[in-house]
């Protein structure tokens, strides 16, 4: 019988021990590298392609653009514009009450400190995604002076506020920066 429990007692040593260890440790990695292998490809095809990265930002030389005019360039797949506010288009942005706006916005915190002139915004409706009027040469304006939706009538100021119609926001002003006074960075 001591013979036995020699050998039970042998199985439990501490080398033993280590090898059954080693084993649950090995186990547990190869696990883990066998969840990482099939996590990564759901995970990595969450991230933005190649083609959206590439116009992450877009820069913007507006020294062509007259006051009174727009452009309208594609940023991330969206169109953009940038828009050269007359001396009159600027005061008569400031001359509304800016609480009987639905979405209260004055044109100062729409547009760059000492470049008031400059509007740039989204140009896509807020209320269904459409693309407004009146960036372009002869397109209505509406009755506001800035754009016009032709979806569902949404009309917006001079400082793309919204005016009149179903839109329920402004139009959207992205991030930029000005490289230089002519040169913007849009994103």
């Amino acid at each position: 019988m001591a013979t036995n429990d020699n050998l039970v007692t042998d199985d439990l040593t501490p080398t033993g021990e280590r090898r059954r260890d080693f084993i649950f440790v090995a186990t547990g990695a190869f696990a883990a590298a066998g969840a990482a292998t099939v996590v990564w490809p759901l995970i990595n095809q969450m991230s933005p392609s190649a083609d959206v990265l590439a116009l992450a930002q877009i820069d913007l030389d507006l020294s062509a653009i007259q006051p009174g005019q727009a452009v309208k360039v594609s940023w991330r797949g969206k169109p953009v514009f940038a828009r050269n506010l007359t001396p009159a288009e600027t005061a008569a942005a400031k001359a509304v009450p800016v609480a009987s706006l639905r979405d209260p916005q004055t044109l100062e915190q729409r547009t760059k400190p000492g470049k008031e002139n400059w509007l740039i915004t989204l140009g896509v409706c807020t209320h269904l995604g459409c693309v407004p009027l009146g960036a372009g040469e002869g397109e209505n304006k509406g009755a506001f002076g800035g754009y016009f939706c032709p979806c569902h009538g949404s009309q917006y100021d001079t400082a793309a506020r919204i005016r009149q119609g179903p839109a329920p926001k402004n139009l959207e002003v992205p991030d930029y920066t000005f490289k230089s006074p002519t040169q913007v960075t849009i994103g």
